[in-house]
């Protein structure tokens, strides 16, 4: 652990320009997934480091200590350490480890499919039947606890489940617009996130062109805009 904290001690050093050196206090954290925070108090940094990277090699651990004090102290990551720390963390098994981890230690909240007003699973009955030839494997479909109005829809492949905002449960969203949402998430399915140049793309343009297959692609699309302009769904997204 002293090398680890050597690493911060550095990137503090190198990025903190005249700030006299904070007291550190760095450990691993059974987080999970691949997940670090770094923080401030009273005068001392705070750093919990994803014990996944417990057996990280030394110029992962150096370039993840650049990567948080640079953004603790507001200023631009160096691109060599940006670069060396993502492509670690695009590694195969270390992707395989966080999704063990997520899978393990997270919880995942779930309500119902079905709502208020409409049902989620015989929505995904009715999709997978006209867009997959019902072959997608059917996840756990649940609305949100909360109604969220910035993103409307999510996949998690780990737990696998799609989680719909409960906003869209209502008349005055229109059937097929919570259909467009729901098709959205099960193309997450369909599409696996790739890795080019080490950087994840979930909405690669297979995922794109068949998004735009859905009937009513267009009118989502417009409706979506006026809901934004309306303050209905401000800066709505699918994710």
């Amino acid at each position: 652990m002293d090398e680890v904290k050597k690493f911060f001690v550095d990137a503090f050093h190198h990025l903190g320009g005249n700030r006299p050196l904070p007291a550190i206090d760095v450990r691993f954290y059974p987080y999970a997934g691949l997940h670090h925070t770094i923080r401030l108090r009273s005068g001392s940094v705070h750093v919990r480091l994803s014990d996944i990277c417990k057996t990280c090699p030394p110029e992962v651990t150096r370039a993840l200590a650049f990567v948080l004090v640079a953004k603790l102290l507001g200023k631009r990551v160096p691109a060599a350490y940006e670069r060396t720390y993502r492509e670690y963390s695009m590694a195969p098994d270390i992707v395989r480890s966080s999704d063990i981890a997520r899978k393990r230690r997270g919880r995942k909240m779930i309500s119902s499919a079905q709502g208020d007003t409409y049902d989620l699973d015989r929505m995904f009955l009715k999709i997978n039947r006209r867009y997959f030839d019902s072959v997608l494997p059917k996840p756990t479909i649940t609305w949100s606890q909360r109604r969220t109005r910035s993103i409307l829809g999510h996949h998690d492949r780990v737990h696998e489940t799609i989680t719909i905002s409960k906003s869209l449960d209502s008349p005055q969203v229109p059937e097929w617009f919570v259909e467009y949402i729901l098709y959205h998430e099960m193309l997450h399915i369909k599409h696996a996130a790739q890795v080019i140049n080490g950087r994840r793309y979930y909405h690669t343009a297979a995922f794109r062109l068949d998004e735009k297959r859905f009937s009513k692609y267009d009118a989502a699309q417009t409706w979506l805009e006026q809901a934004a302009r309306q303050r209905r769904v401000p800066r709505a997204r699918a994710a």
